[in-house]
């Protein structure tokens, strides 16, 4: 006979009102994700986010970044150096060239992705308000350390698999516009950079060449406009500090819900209640975090072209390449 019983559990032959087993599977199922949780605290448990990660780069594959490769990057670097000198003001970055592969790309921008991610998960932690209704409340009180366990959890293998995504195509070190390392580094990817040229019948050696130029204009302007990363980092911080709860409209919607119905809390629980909305703030500093990454690349497009003009025929199709990479939601 089926039942309408909620969360899956049904009345069996002998007119209970729940199958124990199936109620069994379900504890054994949610004891299991409690004792796979890391010992750490906190909003995100970083070391499932580089677990996570590191293997979702193993299964996709990582090539090992060979010493033929390094060779081949360090002097691509030179010479977009010795271009860019007559392009722009800002000096070279003094840092020994390096070439990444996917993995060290992970590992050498973790630093500044835990202090980017940690106050926005913690934010979204913290953005349940804190007057809910008493019968609420009293109801998910001792489930709530379990919750945010298993929240943290879900959130680092979310963040993981993001981050192992981004790793597959960032072509360098500053791919995505904000600057990722504690100091300034020219670093390519290669296996990365392959990718990237594939299709557009263009020598490998200036697709490597203009990744050169690019990479080398933005680490010299990172290097000598040091406010860009507090300016980029503010703007997240500021986007962060505006998530919330309506509580308001929390409110109206829980005055007629039977708490005592399970059905009623099961659909309050989905209905995406608890989902912040942007405010204005928030949207304004999207704004501004979008209008600082326009202006950076914005540079960047203007001295490449001027450094490569009449010396890299090739330079107009890798920009266009470029541009289309951009808009269709690529990591730059």
């Amino acid at each position: 006979m089926s039942s309408d019983l909620p969360f899956g559990f049904g009345a069996g032959d002998s007119g209970q009102p729940f199958d124990m087993q199936a109620l069994g599977a379900a504890f054994q199922q949610f004891g299991q994700m409690l004792s796979n949780a890391p010992a750490e605290s906190g909003p995100v448990a970083w070391s499932v986010v580089e677990d996570v990660a590191r293997k979702s780069l193993q299964t996709t594959g990582d090539p090992v970044v060979a010493d033929a490769e390094l060779r081949s990057i360090t002097a691509a670097v030179q010479l977009a150096n010795h271009w860019l000198d007559e392009a722009c003001t800002f000096p070279e970055c003094t840092a020994a060239p390096q070439a990444w592969s996917r993995a060290q790309w992970l590992e050498s921008t973790m630093p500044v992705w835990r202090r980017v991610v940690e106050p926005i998960a913690t934010q979204m932690q913290n953005a349940i308000p804190a007057n809910i209704p008493t019968e609420l409340s009293a109801m998910l009180g001792p489930l709530l350390g379990m919750v945010q366990q298993l929240s943290s959890v879900a959130f680092s293998n979310q963040l993981g698999n993001s981050l192992a995504g981004l790793a597959r195509e960032v072509v360098s070190a500053s791919d995505i516009g904000i600057p990722l390392t504690d100091n300034p580094v020219v670093a390519l990817v290669p296996s990365n950079a392959t990718q990237f040229g594939e299709g557009l019948e263009v020598a490998a050696d200036d697709v490597r060449l203009y990744l050169a130029l690019r990479e080398c204009a933005h680490q010299r302007l990172f290097a000598h406009v040091p406010w860009l990363r507090a300016r980029a980092i503010g703007a997240l911080e500021a986007y962060v500090a505006g998530l919330h709860v309506d509580q308001d409209r929390l409110q109206d919607m829980l005055q007629d819900v039977d708490f005592a119905n399970p059905e009623a809390m099961q659909e309050l629980m989905t209905s995406g209640l608890m989902t912040p909305d942007d405010t204005e703030e928030q949207r304004a500093a999207l704004a501004r975090l979008e209008t600082l990454l326009a202006l950076v690349e914005g540079w960047v497009d203007d001295v490449v072209t001027e450094a490569a003009r009449d010396r890299l025929p090739a330079a107009v199709a890798l920009r266009e390449s470029m541009r289309r990479r951009r808009a269709a939601g690529g990591p730059a």
